[in-house]
């Protein structure tokens, strides 16, 4: 076994990340969705949130909104991956804001998963929130970014699927949701996952 000393210097050495992309905050945004972190820049197919092409969010979105879980696929002919400013154009017209729970985490063995990520420093949620007067939702697309909103907020985690209304220290009133993750990783089928997401996008007005 390596010496105590040695192991410390390994972990001096993992090196922190900050948050690759800016927050998504359109004028009008009456949803905030949270989740942890983005993947490394390998897995990306496009810059912008939940990049990664084995990641269900924009299906699942799809699959709600036009019944198609492709809807935000790019043209097969120019690859795979999904259509950035597609995305972008639904959000910013539907009053979708994005960002994460985390602006600055490490990587403790360099994969993609939640469990991995050490959060070096919590996004300020109220800064965002700020910036967002017709929001009244934020929803937590995933276990550790609903742990980080509840200790934010200072309030009780919401089920899986469920939420709760509270109040901040501004005297807002928010409802938090806690939505399963849309990462593979999770193993439920993507339509039990919609169901999910389609209650909170129906109770929020953001579908109709």
């Amino acid at each position: 076994m390596p010496p105590i000393g040695y192991i410390c210097n390994a972990m001096d050495e993992i090196t922190t990340e900050p948050h690759p992309l800016e927050p998504f905050l359109p004028e009008g945004a009456k949803l905030l969705m949270l989740g942890s972190f983005p993947p490394s820049r390998k897995r990306w197919s496009m810059d912008f949130f939940y990049p990664n092409f084995q990641n269900d969010m924009w299906r699942i979105v799809g699959f709600l909104f036009f019944d198609d879980k492709g809807y935000f696929h790019v043209d097969p002919d120019k690859g795979k991956g999904f259509d950035r400013e597609k995305i972008i154009r639904f959000c910013t017209e539907k009053g979708i804001a994005i960002f994460d729970t985390a602006s600055e985490i490490r990587r403790l063995k360099g994969t993609a998963s939640d469990a991995d990520l050490e959060i070096v420093k919590p996004t300020d949620i109220r800064s965002l929130l700020d910036r967002l007067p017709k929001c009244n939702a934020v929803a937590a697309t995933g276990g550790k970014a609903a742990s980080q909103a509840a200790a934010f907020f200072h309030c009780e985690e919401p089920p899986v699927g469920g939420s709760i209304v509270m109040t901040t220290g501004s005297g807002q009133s928010i409802e938090l949701f806690r939505m399963p993750s849309t990462s593979r990783a999770y193993p439920i089928p993507l339509e039990k996952k919609a169901s999910a997401y389609g209650m909170m996008f129906r109770k929020t007005g953001i579908l109709i």
